[in-house]
């Protein structure tokens, strides 16, 4: 009698998965452990903070994954062209020796792979991976009670040449990939605070302050020449008739400055209830009504580009971006089109363009948003979901490289070829 068919399945699974643990001396943090785009969340605490050394963390990672394998005799396995997609986070958290909050991050564009994040509490990190690890990183020319005093709120990266603002008003620069750091003085009569550096390569630079002034260097800092020749106080005074709402609120300051690829540049005032534009060339800031009732939370442009339109968001979690074609060179207000987006109310606080389909915002309660259609829909992204804290900056690099900034030490790194 012939034997029965023998059907054999066989399944193995794999689950043993693991990280090196780090110290909380200040060691190069060992390289996060990810398997299959799973994220490392690590959970943190800072308890008090007596020296810059008390940000170093003790503590350990694990993150454990699984693979599943499984055949059958005498079954076909479906082909690459019928497989379902698979999707994946899109987004992973990497451990940092510190929990301050994290303002800006930069990389090098001569060495992509070399970057700087700076931060609360004088928080200086130092990656030469692509953002993978972290090492902390003291500056010279500053004690460790000092440097702790000092919010770092800006830096960016040229050619191995690179300039840091914060607050107390600092400005520090590096024209050896960092090896070395020099403190370049600030005037007295300095209107206003640094707002905005941004390093142009060979010992040119563009600074901005709070009030509105936009100055460039050739020489690393030593001399700088202003832009713009009159103050946005003297520029509101000059058109108040021209009915631009709140600029009779208009309280001396302004925040969120931003610079395009261009060097246009974009700012709200202080109170959310106006913002302005500057284009090289110009003499003054030029005022535009924000068109709603709700204050402007934040500010930017699509695609890093003045030409391709701003986008706007709005207290209540609303945002907004410029109709295509309106210029923003002249006094006049572009017309904003809603973005469709469901936030529950939370704020959004940062957009950016990874390409001109792909674009992420990023905003309070630790919430992620993407669209896939050049920004004119989002979804929600749980990647971020069991991560406390809010999300305040993201930036992008390039399509493969991008980071989220936000409290608590919180840094989410890109996964190039991921599906959201």
């Amino acid at each position: 009698m012939a034997p029965s068919p023998l059907v054999l399945a066989v399944s193995v699974l794999l689950a043993s998965t693991a990280c090196d643990a780090f110290t909380g001396a200040p060691m190069r943090v060992g390289r996060t452990c990810v398997n299959s785009g799973l994220r490392m969340v690590e959970e943190a605490s800072l308890d008090t903070v007596e020296s810059r050394r008390d940000f170093f963390k003790s503590s350990s990672a694990l993150v454990g994954g699984a693979a599943a394998v499984a055949g059958l005799a005498g079954v076909t396995a479906p082909s690459a062209a019928e497989a379902a997609p698979v999707k994946v986070k899109a987004w992973e958290q990497i451990a940092l020796p510190v929990a301050t909050t994290l303002y800006d991050i930069a990389f090098d564009t001569a060495d992509t792979q070399h970057g700087f994040v700076v931060g609360a509490k004088g928080t200086f990190l130092e990656t030469r991976d692509g953002g993978k690890t972290w090492d902390p990183r003291t500056f010279g020319n500053l004690d460790a009670e000092e440097e702790i005093n000092y919010r770092f709120e800006k830096v960016s990266f040229v050619d191995g040449e690179a300039f840091i603002i914060g607050k107390p008003p600092i400005l520090l620069h590096t024209k050896d990939k960092g090896e070395s750091w020099e403190r370049v003085p600030l005037s007295p009569k300095l209107p206003g605070e640094p707002s905005n550096i941004v390093a142009l390569g060979s010992g040119k630079a563009e600074m901005t302050t709070s009030t509105g002034a936009v100055y460039y260097t050739n020489n690393a800092g030593l001399n700088w020449k202003a832009q713009v020749k009159e103050t946005i106080d003297a520029t509101l005074n000059r058109i108040s008739s021209s009915g631009v709402s709140g600029a009779s609120y208009f309280t001396g300051s302004i925040i969120g400055t931003l610079r395009d690829k261009s060097g246009a540049y974009l700012a709200v005032s202080s109170r959310g209830n106006f913002y302005l534009t500057w284009q090289p060339g110009q003499d003054f800031w030029i005022p535009h009504n924000r068109g709603t009732s709700r204050r402007i939370q934040n500010m930017g442009f699509v695609e890093g580009d003045i030409n391709k339109g701003v986008w706007m968001t709005l207290n209540g979690g609303v945002m907004q971006i410029s109709k295509s074609g309106d210029s923003l060179s002249v006094a006049t207000d572009p017309t904003f089109e809603p973005v469709d987006i469901k936030t529950g109310g939370y704020g959004i606080i940062d957009a950016a363009w990874k390409d001109a389909k792909e674009a992420w915002a990023v905003g309070g309660g630790g919430n992620l948003w993407v669209s896939m259609d050049g920004g004119k829909t989002y979804k929600y992204d749980k990647v971020a979901d069991k991560i406390p804290g809010n999300l305040y900056t993201i930036k992008f690099f390039s399509p493969e490289s991008g980071f989220v900034l936000g409290s608590d030490g919180v840094l989410l790194r890109y996964l190039a070829g991921a599906t959201a």
